[in-house]
């Protein structure tokens, strides 16, 4: 019961960031990074359209500001909570970064490479073990994704 409980408070903080890009006309996609100690050391936003640069996820960025943090790429024993399954670029950082706990929110059925359209964390290219824990505040992220798309669809075609 503890665990879900953090884990539930660490969405809510990868949520309220993700609202934040949403905001700012980025994909509302958020990331959270704690260390072992359970302490926040990095978080994330995309900024693809902000960077002008399409590696530029919320993972990536987590993972990048992390790295930072520890002076180490090895993200051994931290645990990464992002709002929505990671799509097969960052599921490939975060097996490379080694990072020991994955927490989403929401699948990605078109992009999904948890467990969604394709599992690399279980595949024969994966040399690290990820534990993913798929569902939490599964509804809050859906819905921040479906009502930002809705948005967006409707003053692009405006």
């Amino acid at each position: 019961m503890k665990n879900i409980v953090m884990h539930q408070m660490w969405m809510d903080r990868a949520i309220a960031l993700a609202k934040e890009a949403g905001e700012s006309g980025e994909i509302p996609v958020g990331a959270v990074i704690v260390n072992s100690r359970g302490e926040a050391i990095a978080t994330g936003v995309n900024r693809k359209e902000r960077d002008q640069d399409p590696t530029a996820h919320a993972e990536i960025v987590a993972i990048r500001e992390a790295a930072r943090v520890l002076h180490d790429w090895h993200l051994n024993g931290c645990t990464l909570y992002v709002t929505l399954e990671p799509c097969p670029m960052c599921a490939g950082a975060i097996l490379q970064a080694r990072v020991s706990i994955l927490v989403y929110g929401a699948d990605d059925p078109k992009a999904g490479a948890i467990r969604t359209v394709a599992n690399l964390p279980d595949s024969p290219v994966s040399f690290h073990k990820l534990e993913a824990i798929a569902g939490i505040r599964e509804r809050e992220c859906q819905e921040l994704l479906i009502s930002w798309f809705e948005n967006h669809r409707r003053y692009s075609s405006s």
